[in-house]
């Protein structure tokens, strides 16, 4: 599974990304139930609040050469911050809206 990862640009200089990352590579949270080999294809973020440039960010990584879309625990779960965004579903509205009821969007990370 080819996937593009969005987070939320708050948290940028709070975290790397690292937990994302590890969870993805060693099948663990949100990914514990993909069989085949994951390969991240993009990472970008949100493009700060609310959230508008999510679905673009997306649809590109798409025409990369993504098929699922994975929103970092720190959108959906608001790790670090404590904050869940405020724009999620919204932002999942946007994102499904512009690539379609079929895409994988992946909720969380970790």
């Amino acid at each position: 599974m080819k996937i593009g990862l969005i987070r939320c640009m708050k948290t940028e200089d709070k975290c790397p990304g690292t937990n994302c990352f590890k969870a993805m590579y060693k099948k663990k949270a949100a990914f514990k139930d993909i069989e085949e080999e994951i390969e991240l294809i993009g990472v970008t973020t949100c493009g700060g609040c609310p959230g508008k440039k999510a679905a673009a960010r997306a649809a590109k990584m798409i025409r990369k050469g993504a098929n699922a879309i994975a929103l970092s625990s720190c959108i959906t779960r608001g790790n670090p911050k404590g904050n869940i965004c405020p724009y999620l579903e919204e932002m999942k509205q946007a994102i499904t809206k512009k690539l379609g009821e079929n895409i994988e969007l992946i909720e969380h990370t970790h």
